[in-house]
């Protein structure tokens, strides 16, 4: 194990933070805050170490080896939200390091739950940081890094397997960094435009900003207490809803959409089952929302569409009071966290792709069990898919689902009921926002349960085998 290595990349990514940290820091000043001080000289400091390191371990960094790089990655965003919860202790508006710490790790990892009762009383330059910390951990950091740094590339294709979710790695271009580059413009573009629309709609240019950097990472953060309800507009419900199923579908669909190429689009069998799960489920809530709230089919319908992208998409927005609905909704939208959006995207959860193979792997069983001697492949997009990758999947798909049971037993032993622990599991492992039971707000919950949820946010973000194999004898054996 190269330790310079990583020391090298943390030691770059660092000072990439750091030019982050400034930039919300002129925020700040823009908008008279008190917090000026705080983003700008943790900012500076967090350069200067950055950018010091970096330049000593230059010259003496080797080739990254794939354990090395599941190593950085797993420890990247740990070390990037200690750090980043520094501004708010400083700052003093979170004054105890645990709940900076769990507020910052819920922005990177995009999960999107907090400690803060009122967000309104925060100054700009914090909530700017705040929704700025979503945006870096929507797309990847690692990712982001692979786009401005070339230099970085003390093995790319090792990062880059490590951080982004899914199954698949779809390659836009044969070089790593190009498609790295492709991502984040196409990531950056999604933001402006819908920034662009809400404020044309009429919001402020700071929540425009702020609001789209939470949705196209699918994260949740929002400027208001009372989230996108805050609003009361049913444009920005429209807009915002349209842009969380964006943000949920693979971004290789997506640039394929955008170059009109649809005939790829047709045979993705994902996102046509993604589509069809998001659409099948709107409409069913819309029924029952419909006859149990009494509203008009347009507002039944509107929220639907909204709480499923955003429990679906693992972004957690709310707009109305949800808690009350119905029990049969309440788990439609659990089920909806676990399975989460596609790979590939900026959702959370187990992805639609395993979810969509596991189901057909699971009739295909019975037909084998029916014919013996038959040979029956699975087959996805037109392509037999190997016996190791079903295997893979069907590992994953298992696993993340005895985490979460324990992970409920877990939350249950500290004194929570089983609605609020298989929500706030459920919202922690797949990175949603949304709350459900008595954990409506997290600063109630012990230093313990605040580390113990901060863990299930980072497998969630890195997707179980990332992080846990780390712990395996055979990972550190040479």
């Amino acid at each position: 194990m190269n330790y310079r290595n990583i020391i090298f990349v943390f030691a770059r990514l660092i000072s990439i933070e750091g030019v982050f940290l400034i930039l919300s820091a002129f925020v700040a000043l823009y908008y008279g805050g008190s917090d000026f001080n705080s983003l700008l000289f943790t900012g500076l400091g967090a350069f200067v170490v950055g950018w010091l390191l970096s330049a000593i371990l230059k010259q003496e960094k080797g080739k990254m080896t794939k354990r090395e790089g599941y190593l950085a990655v797993s420890l990247v965003w740990i070390v990037f939200s200690l750090v980043g919860a520094v501004p708010f202790v400083i700052s003093g508006y979170i004054p105890h390091y645990v709940d900076a710490f769990f507020e910052t790790i819920s922005g990177f990892t995009t999960t999107g739950v907090s400690i803060i009762p009122d967000v309104e009383v925060f100054p700009k330059g914090l909530l700017f940081w705040r929704s700025l910390t979503q945006w870096l951990g929507g797309m990847g950091i690692i990712v982001l890094s692979l786009a401005i740094l070339p230099a970085l590339n003390v093995g790319g294709m090792q990062l880059f397997a490590a951080e982004v979710a899914g199954p698949t790695k779809d390659k836009l271009h044969p070089r790593i960094t190009q498609t790295a580059k492709k991502l984040w413009l196409l990531y950056a573009g999604f933001t402006f435009l819908e920034a662009l629309l809400l404020y044309l709609g009429g919001m402020s240019a700071f929540d425009a900003i702020t609001q789209s950097f939470t949705t196209l990472a699918s994260g949740g953060f929002s400027t208001r207490t009372n989230s996108i309800g805050s609003f009361h507009s049913a444009y920005f419900e429209y807009i915002i809803t349209i842009f969380m199923f964006i943000a949920g579908t693979n971004f290789s669909i997506n640039y394929q959409l955008l170059r009109f190429n649809f005939s790829k689009v047709r045979k993705n069998e994902e996102f046509k089952f993604y589509s069809l799960i998001f659409f099948g489920i709107s409409i069913l809530v819309a029924v029952v929302l419909y006859f149990n709230n009494h509203w008009d089919i347009e507002k039944s319908f509107r929220i639907a569409l909204f709480h499923v992208a955003s429990t679906l998409t693992c972004t957690g927005f709310t707009t109305n009071g949800y808690l009350h609905w119905p029990t049969f909704v309440t788990l439609i939208l659990i089920i909806n966290m676990i399975m989460g959006g596609s790979a590939g995207s900026t959702a959370g959860g187990i992805k639609m792709i395993r979810v969509h193979v596991a189901i057909k792997n699971s009739f295909l069983e019975l037909r084998r069990l029916i014919h013996p001697r038959a040979i029956i492949p699975l087959k996805y997009n037109g392509h037999s898919l190997s016996d190791s990758i079903v295997k893979s999947i069907m590992a994953f798909v298992f696993i993340y689902l005895l985490i979460f049971f324990v992970s409920v037993i877990v939350v249950s032993a500290m004194g929570y009921d089983l609605l609020t622990a298989m929500g706030s599991v459920a919202t922690t492992l797949g990175g949603v926002g949304a709350t459900m039971g008595q954990l409506l707000n997290y600063s109630g919950a012990s230093d313990f349960g605040k580390l113990f949820f901060s863990f299930l946010m980072l497998i969630g973000r890195l997707e179980v085998f990332t992080v846990f194999m780390l712990f395996s004898r055979h990972y550190w054996k040479n």
